[in-house]
This record gives structure tokens, sequence and C-alpha cells, in this order.
């Protein structure tokens, strides 16, 4: 497929230009101010007054569903093979929560799989909350070598849901991911979530400081209610990832600060889709919950410009550029330059998604969607 977008402005070597994209398959093929060509069947896109940015990477994503706290009828369903193209996401992380007994890794990475199947860009990370890590293959080092879709390991800290491990537990299973990447050339992270316990992010400053696990195999997200420690975790090197909650302007005011003190390009965002929002009291009862969207993450990004003014380009750096290096993806994703994938949003004059391209498909165009997914009406 040869697709042609015309008038529209893309970002490329730090300014704003007016031009044409040519796509040829899942790649940009070339971005000039005007570009003569004719192709049988070729796509033609007039994007006059639109912007094109790259296509969102969101690497924390429920796409079995999260949930589970408070009975079975709490579980948040699948995420729906759509949503991720209504979002403008076209690279996703699957992955497990509090629940890896109902749940399943080997139902994650089917998932992951449907959505690559789709024309989507996906991966999935072995483990959850609990430890030992739920897998595959019985290894956590194995799922992440052997299972194309699998890039590294999940656990949770600092949370009344987690199992409490202690530092060798977590040294472990983030040495068994490190090696795994290191054997398979994947980034072999461990994403780590971290709730509201008074621990923070200590164990994982004390790992690091004593062992010589990089810093760079820690993810730690859900960072907003950290933000002191998240500072000076990004101020050793390692990435900070912000949750984009439902109060878009929340979020973003906590973006906003995080990009002004933090080293440049550590700061990264990504959703929590389909997973449970759950509401605790002092006593850790549930007393209520809601869902993550992953539509959240545009709306960060819209509310960053809007709200708080920053450029565009800035504004979505922590969910394109930030996290394509973050996941050892980039230049293929995460920008807009001749080679990368053909990964594509366009806005319109409002910073609406009118048009989302995936690997060179269109998925999305003036809003609707351009293929049926199986089971959706």
């Amino acid at each position: 497929m040869i697709t042609l977008i015309k008038n529209v402005r893309a970002y490329q070597n730090g300014t704003w230009n007016e031009g044409e994209i040519l796509i040829a398959g899942d790649k940009i093929e070339a971005m000039a101010r005007k570009i003569d060509c004719t192709f049988p069947g070729m796509q033609v896109i007039d994007a006059e007054g639109m912007r094109c940015i790259p296509g969102y990477l969101d690497q924390h994503v429920h796409i079995t569903g999260g949930g589970g706290e408070g009975g079975f009828a709490n579980q948040v369903p699948p995420l729906p093979l759509s949503a991720p193209v209504r979002a403008g996401v076209t690279t996703l992380v699957g992955l497990l929560g509090t629940d890896g007994t109902t749940r399943s890794v080997e139902s994650l990475v089917a998932r992951a799989k449907a959505f690559n199947e789709l024309g989507l860009t996906a991966f999935c990370l072995t483990g959850a909350y609990e430890f030992p890590s739920p897998t595959v293959t019985g290894s956590i080092k194995k799922d992440i070598v052997m299972i194309r879709e699998c890039i590294g390991v999940k656990i949770a800290i600092s949370d009344h849901r987690s199992m409490n491990m202690e530092k060798r537990d977590l040294v472990w299973l983030a040495s068994q991911a490190r090696q795994a990447g290191i054997l398979s050339g994947k980034p072999g992270i461990t994403h780590l979530h971290t709730g509201s316990g008074k621990a923070e992010l200590d164990m994982l400053f004390d790992i690091v400081e004593t062992t010589e696990i990089p810093i760079f195999n820690f993810r730690p997200t859900h960072l907003g209610g950290k933000f002191e420690a998240a500072m000076r975790w990004t101020e050793m090197g390692g990435y900070a990832d912000f949750t984009c909650g439902n109060t878009h302007a929340e979020t973003a005011g906590i973006v906003a600060r995080a990009l002004e003190r933090a080293t440049e390009g550590l700061v990264t965002m990504s959703t929590d889709g389909n997973g449970s929002f759950p509401i605790w009291n002092e006593k850790k009862e549930m007393v209520g919950i809601g869902a993550g969207s992953i539509a959240n993450l545009h709306g960060v990004v819209k509310s960053l410009v809007l709200d708080k003014g920053l450029p565009l380009e800035t504004a979505v750096a922590p969910c394109t550029r930030n996290v394509a290096k973050a996941l050892g993806l980039y230049p293929q994703k995460g920008c807009v330059a001749p080679g990368s994938d053909a990964d594509l949003i366009l806005l319109d004059d409002t910073l609406s998604i009118d048009t989302v391209v995936a690997h060179g498909k269109t998925m999305l165009r003036h809003g609707a969607l351009q293929f049926r997914a199986n089971f959706e009406n």
C-alpha cells in the first residue's frame, strides 16, 4: 500500500514544516515540501490544516482487563481491539495487575498477538503483582527470551496488595529480566506498580545504590503522588512514568512540573487503560472503584497544550519519543522521519484526532474506523 499525505504540518529537525509524507508499505519513505508521484491504487490524504505527530506509545495497558478488587463483578473487561486506534495509540504494552489468579500470562500473550494481527504493535510483560511471578514457561527469563511479545516483567511494591517482597527478591527478579534482555536483544525491564505505601521508592534507591543492576532496567509507574521521589529518580538517570488519570488537567499539571524539573527525555506517560482505579479508606477498605481509559493519553496531551501552554512537540514527547527510547524502539517508533515506521496521528485545528495510521495502514479517518473489529458493534 502506498499513501501520500498532502498539505500537512509535521515536526522534524526542531521545527514545524508544511509538506507531504510518502508512505510505502509500513515505512515512511520520504518527506518533502512537494512529492510528485503516482502509483496505481495510491491513497491520497489531504491533511490541509492538520498537524502530524507520531502514533502514541502506551506502556501500561490491561489488554485482558484488570481489577477484581471487591469481587468478581468488579473485574474490568478486556480492552476492545478498536480502543487504541480511537485513542491514537499505535504501540502498546499489555500487563497483568492485582489478579494473577483468574487472569493469566497466557491470555495476555494471546491478546497481544490479536492487536498485532490487527496491524498495531503490541508487546507484553510476564508476571503480575504477586511473587513468585506467574509465567508461561515457569521462568521469567525464558518467557522474555522465548516469547516474541514479552519484553520484561511486572511486579508491585509499596502497596498493601503486593506480596511485600524483600530486597533480595526484587534484586533476583530484576536480574532475571536483565539477563533475559541481554540474551534476547530486548529491554528486559522490571516494570513496577508503586502504591501509596510509606516506603515509596526506597527499595529501588537502595538497590540501584548497592547493586550492579542499571537504573535503566527499573521502570516505576504511578509516580504522580510521589513527585519528589520521582524527581530524585530522574536525577539518578531513571525513567519516571506518570499515570494519565481521568482528570486530565490534574495529570497535565503534574507532568508539566516534571518536564520542567526532570532531565530531558526521562519523563513518560501511560494510562493504566482498562485497569481498575479502586478507592481505599484509611483502613485499606475499598469504598469505590473505577477504571482507567486508554483515551486519557491524548486527553492529557491536549490539556498540556491548551491548559498549560506547552508546545505540541513538548506535550507529546512523554508518550512518543521518550517512551520509544525507553523501550529501545527509537527511531523506529516515536518520531516522524523517513525510515521510521508509518505510525502517525493527524490532528485537526482543535487538536482532536482525525486520522490514525499504523504500519502504513489507515485505521481511522475523519474519526471513523476504517476496519471492522470482530465482536464489536
